[in-house]
């Protein structure tokens, strides 16, 4: 019933005051999960910086495995990745940086291990052979050549970014 002039009753009263108290409430709790599922989109990305790893004047035509840091962000965890790559020249004189992880099932391929291929990567795994330039050997186990790095050569130095996949 409203009471001297006042066009609402106390229950609409109560209904509004509830419902802007709720909808503060749910308010509440609603944006930090929007804001958790939304920050990771707006945040600026940094996939794309490359590392410096050697200089251009170190890399002969004989693979040489290279470890660097490189700082990584998942989601909202932000660490620092230890990455390796098979840094060398080829017979055109360009400069390849090759992962060393083999792509059938994971394990760490060395150059020049295997005494009857010692001019090819291998995986001790499975047997897994790839040629010099990265590309598996068929009859082996490996069904992909080896990632191969985004690089930039600058003021003397080889700079590696993320693996990228190649081509069969």
């Amino acid at each position: 019933m409203a009471q001297n002039g006042s066009n609402v009753t106390r229950r609409q009263f109560l209904t509004y005051t509830l419902t802007g108290v709720g909808g503060f409430m749910a308010a509440t709790m609603v944006m930090p999960m929007v804001n958790f599922a939304v920050d990771p989109v707006l945040k600026k990305s940094g996939a794309g910086d490359k590392v410096k790893v050697m200089k251009l004047s170190d890399i002969t035509t004989e693979p040489k495995r290279v470890d660097f840091k490189k700082q990584t962000q998942d989601a909202w965890y932000e660490f620092e990745e230890t990455l390796s790559a098979w840094v060398f020249k080829n017979d055109k004189g360009e400069i390849l940086a090759l992962s060393p992880i083999c792509k059938h099932l994971g394990c760490q391929v060395s150059f020049g291990s295997d005494p009857t291929h010692p001019e090819d990567f291998y995986c001790p795994c499975h047997f897994g052979r790839y040629t010099k330039d990265g590309v598996n050997v068929p009859g082996t186990p490996p069904t992909k050549p080896l990632d191969g790095y985004e690089m930039q050569e600058k003021d003397g130095f080889l700079y590696l970014g993320k693996p990228v996949e190649r081509g069969a």
